[in-house]
């Protein structure tokens, strides 16, 4: 039987490690953004050399499981511990939290490049055309017509990216982070009460993933209001 003592004793010890997956989506949402907006625009020229090792990185992240990503960013790189110790990059590799951001970020950036080149490409080639005969150069009419257009359009379908990210941010208890899952993974071992554990943490997620939802829709309606019309 279910107790509610035991869901007010746990949640709070669950709360605990809110503020870590918020800091593991958050950073990872804005490096991987910068990173996805940086790759989409490479790919709306038509040099193959530039465009092409673009698409198999793309390809790679996402056609492989975030899980072995994170194990071989984590693991992996481990073992060329002199290689980067000689680049000065081992602080970096041998701690798990900066693993998880570097696995997190290249995920949803390559997620995310693909959502953004999509809304590039979907701008009417038209306001470009107008743009150029204003006497805008090509930089110009990118940064101050394309892309503004471009963002409004692709903010529901990267509504659903930030989403999995927060989700995503629960394998990193797989390399002893513990935010929400990991907490609840200790938890466990310590009670032997998934199911109350896992009903509490999915709560948790459940609840932040709706105040995410809804800030998003606020903005993409705030953003767009004659659709609303």
């Amino acid at each position: 039987m279910i107790d509610p003592g035991f869901f007010l004793e746990i949640i709070p010890k669950l709360l605990a490690g809110l503020p870590l997956t918020l800091e593991l989506a958050g950073t990872s949402v804005l490096l991987g953004f910068g990173l996805a907006l940086v790759l989409a625009l490479a790919q709306q020229g038509e040099r193959t050399y530039a465009v092409l090792p673009i698409r198999i990185f793309v390809a790679i992240f996402r056609g492989t499981p975030l899980l072995v990503q994170i194990f071989l960013i984590y693991y992996g790189l481990g073992q060329f511990r002199p290689a980067l110790q000689s680049v000065g990059l081992w602080w970096l590799f041998r701690e798990p939290y900066w693993c998880a951001i570097i696995a997190l970020t290249l995920n949803t950036g390559a997620y995310g490049s693909e959502i953004l080149r999509g809304a590039i490409r979907n701008v009417p080639r038209g306001l470009s055309e107008a743009a150029l005969a204003l006497g805008l150069n090509r930089f110009r009419t990118m940064r101050l017509v394309v892309l503004p257009l471009a963002l409004r359009q692709a903010l529901p379908a990267y509504s659903n990216e930030i989403i999995l990210m927060v989700k995503g941010t629960s394998l990193a208890s797989i390399i002893t982070l513990t935010e929400v899952t990991g907490i609840a993974q200790e938890l466990i071992s310590q009670t032997y009460r998934a199911i109350e554990v896992f009903i509490a943490a999915g709560a948790i997620y459940l609840i932040l993933n709706f105040l995410i939802v809804r800030g998003l829709t606020l903005l993409e309606a705030r953003l767009t209001p004659y659709r609303q019309r």
